[in-house]
């Protein structure tokens, strides 16, 4: 009989290995702060949701909907999908809830989404975001607001200086469709420059084609007509008002008119932050305005503003920028421990240094062996000490200090100096 095939990981879906969480961690207890700093609070969706719920939030006739969605007929013959992003979930829970119709909400979730498509560096069938959602604010303060939100994550993850933010409006609903139909006529004339993707997108979703990677394309798309001159005197003022708080904060932007987002519920204000540090340039947040999308998925009219941002792009970013060198291990401390008398007392003495510095992570050796083993192994966790415990220092309630890390030459301190010592680690 042959041996069974090793099982794998399904392709485009990966495991993040103890080697990297640490990294993980650190970018989302940056993302968990900023968020609370903002005055915005955590809401967890489920991952599985009616495939209704994306044709009428993201459009029948977009990629995400047509090509990726994960969807399948549960036992009931209840259409399902694995959800491929988490605005849709976001104002389907707040809708259901009452959390939304004439309040203000300012909400913030994290975790995994799914999309059938060529897994690519950055660029996962299962990966991760972070998301924010503003309800209830049709203003221009709070999508200023929530762009300088975006501008501090960078600052705070040390990479402001590796991105650019474009902003673009795509107006009111009524302005984009009178630009839709001028957009068509000049489309038309020149189909014959156009890729398949852009001739069929012409017809279903042409600011789409605006969108288009093809430099063909985008050579056709030359003295093609604007957005911004179908914009009313409403819109035009949301849009400058948004620009000169910027400008205030002194954020730099790039105005980029062919920006459009991938998802059909967007109006009015839409970002990208980019990057050229992942190789070709590529989107690590983006969002933007969708005042209609609380109605059209069965709520009462709500102003609405939010992004998303994707993790793996951001730690991939942060590991090839080298950021993550001063992220925290996942061990402070290492206790050798020699002999009978330090094996009793090890465990216990490591409780009472965790009651005094809940913080810490301390971890003791298990398992015997010499000195030399045990310190191959306190090395091997990424401690940067080894405390190290043997029948004397039991004896004169000492602790022998081995610096792992630095340059520091060993020292022996007292049991009731070892709290200060964590806390100075931390």
């Amino acid at each position: 009989m042959s041996k069974s095939k090793a099982l794998q990981a399904i392709r485009g879906m990966n495991d993040c290995l103890p080697s990297e969480t640490n990294v993980w961690q650190m970018v989302e207890s940056v993302l968990r702060r900023v968020a609370s700093n903002y005055g915005f609070a955590e809401i967890r969706m489920p991952i599985v949701e009616s495939t209704a719920l994306f044709k009428r939030s993201i459009g029948e006739v977009t990629d995400i909907v047509e090509k990726e969605m994960y969807t399948f007929d549960d036992r009931n013959g209840d259409s399902l999908t694995l959800r491929p992003e988490g605005t849709a979930s976001c104002v389907r829970a707040g809708n259901q809830h009452g959390l939304l119709y004439n309040q203000e909400q300012r909400l913030w979730y994290m975790g995994p989404m799914f999309r059938h498509e060529r897994p690519q560096k950055g660029r996962y069938r299962q990966f991760h975001q972070f998301g924010l959602e503003a309800f209830g604010i049709a203003t221009p303060d709070i999508d200023a607001e929530i762009i300088l939100l975006t501008a501090r994550l960078w600052r705070e993850l040390g990479i402001n200086e590796f991105v650019t933010l474009e902003l673009n409006s795509l107006g009111s609903n009524e302005e984009r469709a009178n630009y839709r139909d001028a957009l068509v006529s000049f489309l038309m004339t020149k189909e014959a420059l156009l890729d398949d993707d852009s001739k069929r997108r012409m017809h279903t979703n042409p600011l789409r084609v605006l969108d288009s990677k093809n430099p063909q394309v985008q050579e056709a798309l030359v003295g093609a007509p604007k957005l911004s001159d179908y914009f009313g005197e409403e819109t035009q003022a949301h849009f400058d008002s948004l620009c000169k708080r910027l400008d205030a904060a002194g954020v730099k932007y790039v105005l980029n008119e062919r920006l459009v987002r991938g998802l059909d519920y967007y109006n009015r204000t839409v970002f990208e932050w980019v990057t050229s540090s992942l190789g070709a340039q590529g989107t690590i947040c983006a969002g933007g305005r969708y005042d209609g999308l609380v109605e059209q998925l069965g709520g009462k009219a709500t102003p609405a503003f939010g992004f998303a941002l994707g993790i793996e792009r951001l730690v991939l970013m942060l590991t090839s920028l080298e950021k993550v060198n001063n992220v925290r291990p996942q061990v402070d401390a290492y206790i050798v421990i020699l002999g009978e008398a330090a094996e009793i007392k090890a465990n216990a003495l490591a409780e009472q240094w965790r009651d005094l510095v809940p913080e810490s992570r301390i971890q003791c050796h298990c398992g015997g062996g010499n000195m030399k083993k045990q310190l191959k192994r306190a090395d091997k966790s990424g401690a940067q000490i080894a405390l190290i415990l043997g029948e004397n220092e039991i004896a004169e309630k000492q602790v022998m200090v081995k610096y792992l890390r630095g340059q520091q030459e060993q020292q022996n301190l007292a049991f009731e100096q070892i709290p200060s010592l964590l806390a100075a680690l931390i």
